[in-house]
């Protein structure tokens, strides 16, 4: 279970959530004709590491500890150690219109003996903000405890796990991504990343939502894995204790799945032998935020997709026309949303947040999930109606549209629905 950063952003204050700006028309892929501008505002940058300044990095399509900058010190569950760094700052990106929140994702190596950091600042009417800390990263365990930062909350906004909100009245227009990797002092390794973006976004109050016309993909269905988070009840209580908690790694899993891109036989070798999928396991164990306390963190599990060389990222989407163009392209997307039983026919419980794959549609537009939350892997699909899934997808008081998009990195994504705001 994921309680979503835009839920909980959306009870502290739905006033925070601004009206959008207009934007391109969409059109429809039936009649050929404009459709009404989309209802929220989002864009996803992924940066270009030969535009920023580079402290001790190796810039090109990625980036990588080429020498250090400085030497510091970290604290943490591990113990107090000594780190060499290098670092990039990014440029300033102008978002185009007024955000509301950002969320950083990445992909990236860190080798035994290092680890990164991410941050980010704001620009608002009143000027910069401070760096924020979106997260203190490593695939392995034996550095540092793989982290979200608590307590960031000023004037400016406040950071809820893995999300930037920005204070009532003060929404960005601007910002910059820092990165500063990190190393044991006098080791040869090299922590590279190859990419970083951020997805910047405006989710208007709402809490109906128009049902989307077709986008395409209307009796497609994808192939996807069916994974069951529910048979892992229990499992591992240092990494959250499986079943409700484990829908973020179950859904990365299946997607990891489908590409044939998870932890093999030999990764996996110290789960429990009795287990039915230890690779869901292994996802929950290298995607848990240890200030969270669960492995729900959005961009970790996009960055463990990156472990196996895969290009994931968190975006949010429109509508599911819009993500109908992901699957008509072969490419199956984890959504994040919160419901109650009655308003997702056919689910069977209710949530505050969960994470599942829409690895299809029916020949009538309805939604084809691979749902975690079933009590077996065979029951794992579930066919939800349109309407019903796109309004507690999209709603302000969810996850206002939230998706993880994990592909290959030589799998082209379709065009943007929205030139002028490119989410992907």
């Amino acid at each position: 279970m994921r309680v979503p950063a835009v839920f909980l952003f959306a009870v502290l204050s739905t006033a925070l959530l601004t009206a959008p700006a207009a934007a391109d028309p969409v059109p429809s892929p039936v009649e050929g004709r404009p459709r009404p501008g989309p209802a929220v505002d989002v864009v996803y940058e992924r940066e270009a590491f030969r535009t920023g300044t580079a402290e001790g990095v190796s810039t090109g399509e990625g980036l990588t500890f080429r020498s250090p900058a400085g030497t510091t010190t970290y604290t943490d569950a591990l113990g107090t150690k000594t780190w060499e760094y290098a670092r990039w700052t990014g440029k300033e990106h102008r978002i185009g219109f007024a955000a509301t929140e950002l969320v950083a994702s990445w992909n990236a190596d860190t080798p035994a003996g290092s680890w990164l950091q991410v941050e980010m600042r704001g620009r608002n009417a009143d000027g910069l903000t401070k760096w924020y800390v979106l997260g203190r990263w490593a695939y392995g365990e034996g550095d540092i405890r793989r982290t979200s930062v608590p307590g960031q909350r000023d004037a400016d906004g406040t950071v809820y796990v893995d999300t930037f909100a920005a204070a009532t009245g003060r929404p960005v227009s601007a910002y910059q991504l820092r990165l500063t990797l990190y190393r044991a002092p006098g080791s040869a390794a090299r922590p590279s990343v190859r990419t970083l973006g951020a997805m910047s976004s405006a989710v208007p109050a709402r809490t109906t939502i128009p049902v989307s016309p077709p986008g395409g993909a209307w009796g497609v269905e994808l192939p996807v894995p069916r994974r069951s988070q529910n048979v892992h009840e229990g499992h591992y209580p240092e990494w959250d204790g499986g079943g409700e908690a484990w829908c973020s790694p179950t859904s990365t899993t299946m997607v990891l799945g489908y590409w044939g891109r998870w932890p093999s036989a030999r990764d996996t070798a110290w789960v429990d032998p009795a287990d039915p999928d230890p690779e869901v396991d292994y996802a929950a164990r290298y995607t848990y935020d240890h200030d969270y306390e669960g492995a729900g963190n959005w961009p970790f599990n996009t960055a463990y997709a990156g472990r196996y060389g895969m290009d994931g990222f968190v975006t949010r989407l429109r509508s599911l026309a819009e993500l109908e163009r992901l699957v008509a392209a072969g490419i199956p997307v984890v959504t994040s949303q919160s419901f109650q039983e009655e308003e997702l026919p056919g689910s069977g419980y209710s949530t505050n947040g969960h994470l599942m794959v829409v690895a299809g549609f029916t020949p009538t537009g309805d939604v084809i999930a691979n749902d975690p939350a079933s009590p077996s892997d065979d029951a794992v699909r579930h066919v939800y109606p349109r309407a019903a899934f796109e309004k507690v997808w999209l709603r302000s008081t969810g996850s206002g549209g939230v998706v993880y998009i994990i592909h290959p990195p030589g799998r082209r994504l379709p065009p943007p629905a929205v030139p002028s705001q490119p989410n992907w």
